[in-house]
């Protein structure tokens, strides 16, 4: 057995390990693959992520970093070593990391949502100053701080007292001033809002020596009865756990929850409802139990219940100081109603508060697909192809006058309102000219032909730009294929002359040898093989252009000057 072979069984191991949560053996496992074949860069990637779940990031980023090292140009190294330095802190390095992979892969979905995070992050960050040093966020610099405090049933009046509001802005200029006021209980209240856990206890319980001083046992796990998707079909309540320590009643209203989550997955959503019904009367505190009933009626499509049990949700949440991502997730249900009935403002602002209490891809994913469909949706709104000819009609008498960049303007106007009608990018493309903006005229013009191959202008227009960014051979194809349409065109045979007039053999055929398109030409063997052919008999050259790839081919060598048939 070879040693990649080795290495290779190791990896699909370590794989299994760290699927299943044994992050130490999967460590371990990835280890010996590298000690087997150090150059490999997935075993390194795949390491740098067990370590990342060991909270271990330093030496998560160390493989990360080896992970690019040996393999530069795969994006999932770069979102190995954002994880990291955002873990670490340094957050304006992991955005510049997330920014290298995109440049490599911009449609890669990870590293947007890694850059979006850490863009997130960097907002809440103390300052310019402190997220360059890359240290921790000020939850004081909260943007939505005061909203969120003013929900809360245990600060809200605190922000009456000018003395407290004294305390919290000059907390949120310097947090280092936190020490001095951390006896203040209202300052622990408030922190105990931005962080999600209850400091009270925590305290309590590290005093006690029991349980783990950074997590509130009040806190409820959200495992809900659906995850709202654009699709529903494979939506089933997952719940099954219970907390330690529980009344008799709030074990019953588990037990009824099971019996609903049961129901619910058979599609038994009226007895699904009952059990939900019978665990909130045992439990009313319990905000996933209002949670699970929306699901129900999401699948019933019963939008307007749906809504209401989410608000009720959401505010009991408040109220009992729910996990964060728990009402968060509510709020996501209530954007997923409104993007199922196409209301996509709504369904845009309840995602934006849903990604203030956590931030989830798959929440911002959506978010993002409604507010593209509401751009599309109020372009289309937005034609007119009457209000269209009148911009039109505007920007042709600017034009007239010499005021390019008003007819600019009109002409922009009008393809908004008809954004189908190709002339009106021609028009533009003109005005382009008249100002040297070539490479926005050529942009006009490949957009004026693709939505009309046969109008002649646009070629003309195309020809003008290519003449005035020095894209001679370029030029002479535009203008020659107007005269494949109208071969009496004189426009297009006054623009071949110029063309001629500027360009002499020589340099033609020195740019031609750096045209890619000309060099991929020339080396294709089988094109030499024909030019060999050719060269040795003239007469060959009839019955090769009866091939139409190989004719523009020869079309091409010949405009360039490098090819000359007698």
């Amino acid at each position: 057995m070879t040693d990649k072979v080795e290495a290779e069984q190791f990896k699909t191991r370590g794989n299994k390990a760290l699927q299943d949560g044994n992050f130490e053996e999967a460590v371990q496992l990835y280890g010996e693959a590298i000690a087997l074949d150090p150059t490999n860069h997935v075993y390194f990637s795949n390491r740098a992520a067990a370590f990342a779940n060991l909270k271990k990031y330093k030496e998560s980023l160390t493989d990360a970093n080896k992970t690019i090292e040996l393999k530069p140009n795969w994006p999932k190294g770069y979102s190995r070593k954002g994880a990291a330095l955002i873990y670490l802190g340094r957050l304006r390095d992991a955005r510049a990391t997330y920014q290298q992979g995109l440049e490599l892969d911009a449609n890669n979905q990870q590293l947007k949502d890694g850059l979006a995070d850490v863009e997130e992050k960097i907002k809440m960050a103390s300052g310019a100053g402190n997220a360059d040093q890359g240290t921790a966020p000020n939850p004081f610099q909260d943007p939505h701080l005061l909203e969120r405090l003013k929900r809360h049933h245990k600060t809200k009046d605190y922000l009456d007292d000018p003395s407290f509001m004294e305390i919290l802005n000059e907390l949120r200029r310097n947090p280092d001033a936190l020490l001095r006021h951390v006896k203040d209980q209202r300052v622990m209240d408030v922190l105990s809002v931005l962080l999600g856990v209850d400091l009270r206890e925590a305290a309590e319980a590290q005093a006690s020596g029991t349980g783990d001083p950074y997590i509130n046992p009040n806190l409820s796990s959200d495992h809900e009865a659906t995850t709202d998707t654009s699709s529903r079909s494979n939506t089933q309540p997952m719940d099954t756990s219970s907390a330690p320590e529980v009344s008799d009643e709030k074990k019953e209203a588990l037990e009824e929850k099971e019996l609903g989550n049961a129901s619910y997955k058979k599609k038994e959503f009226d007895e699904a409802l009952k059990h939900y019904d019978r665990a909130i009367e045992l439990d009313p505190e319990n905000m996933t139990f209002l949670t699970n009933k929306a699901a129900v009626f999401f699948e019933q499509q019963n939008w307007e219940e749906c809504l209401k049990q989410c608000e009720l949700a959401v505010e009991k949440g408040r109220e009992q100081r729910s996990d964060f991502k728990l009402i968060a997730k509510a709020l996501a249900r209530m954007g997923n109603v409104y993007y199922q009935q196409r209301q996509w403002k709504e369904a845009i602002e309840y995602y934006d508060k849903s990604l203030i209490e956590h931030r989830n891809a798959d929440v911002l994913k959506k978010k993002q697909t409604a507010e593209r469909t509401l751009k599309e949706e109020e372009e289309k709104a937005y034609i007119d192809p009457t209000k269209s000819a009148e911009a039109k009609e505007k920007g042709n008498e600017q034009f007239q006058q010499g005021n390019y960049p008003e007819a600019i303007k009109f002409y922009t106007e009008a393809i908004r309102r008809n954004p189908a009608d190709a002339k009106l990018y021609c028009n533009r493309a003109y005005a382009y000219t008249r100002l040297a903006e070539f490479p926005l005229a050529l942009k006009d013009c490949d957009e004026c032909i693709d939505k009309d191959p046969h109008f002649i202008k646009g070629y003309l227009r195309k020809g003008q730009a290519l003449i005035g960014m020095k894209q001679i051979t370029r030029a002479q194809e535009a203008y020659q294929k107007v005269l494949e349409i109208d071969p009496n065109n004189a426009e297009a045979s006054e623009g071949l002359r110029k063309c001629y007039k500027q360009d002499s053999i020589e340099e033609r055929r020195k740019r031609a040898m750096q045209d890619p398109e000309i060099q991929q030409i020339l080396g294709d063997p089988a094109m030499q093989m024909i030019l060999k052919q050719m060269q040795e008999d003239p007469t060959a050259l009839r019955e090769h252009l009866q091939n139409p790839e190989i004719s523009a081919k020869i079309e091409k060598l010949m405009n360039s000057g490098l090819l000359s048939v007698r």
